[in-house]
């Protein structure tokens, strides 16, 4: 699945997606960087009013918090348990809010060798476009 933010600091969330978050991403020429996420789901809910959610995965939420923290990242809610799973929000750059996720559910495939799910251990990688 291919998600987009649309924003008028495209800029700074980009920055922030690959400083702070640290996923690896492809830069496809003039800026325009496509982040690499390690996976991918979707779920559709019933709701009164029709809105979306982004949420990023992380196997141990409570460590993922803290190491997001350590880079900067500010929380605007405590973790809750869930019957789903444990959640907590961060926010980004341009008045966005987004979900960060630690699934109680197994899910029935993963991508092959992937065990990261949510923000990278180590410093985020650029690759060129080829040419």
């Amino acid at each position: 699945m291919h998600g987009l933010f649309y924003t008028p600091n495209a800029e700074e969330v980009r920055a922030f997606i690959r400083d702070k978050l640290g996923f690896v991403h492809n830069d496809i020429g003039k800026g325009w960087l496509i982040f690499d996420l390690p996976e991918a789901d979707l779920g559709v809910h019933p709701s009164d009013k029709a809105h979306h959610s982004i949420s990023f995965y992380c196997d141990d939420i409570h460590k993922t918090v803290q190491d997001l923290k350590s880079r900067g990242v500010e929380f605007s809610s405590g973790i809750t348990d869930e019957r789903w799973g444990l959640l907590t929000h961060f926010r980004m750059p341009g008045a966005l809010e987004v979900e960060l996720y630690q699934p109680k559910y197994q899910k029935s495939s993963h991508r092959t060798g992937s065990k990261v799910r949510g923000p990278l251990k180590s410093p985020p990688k650029s690759r060129k476009p080829s040419r």
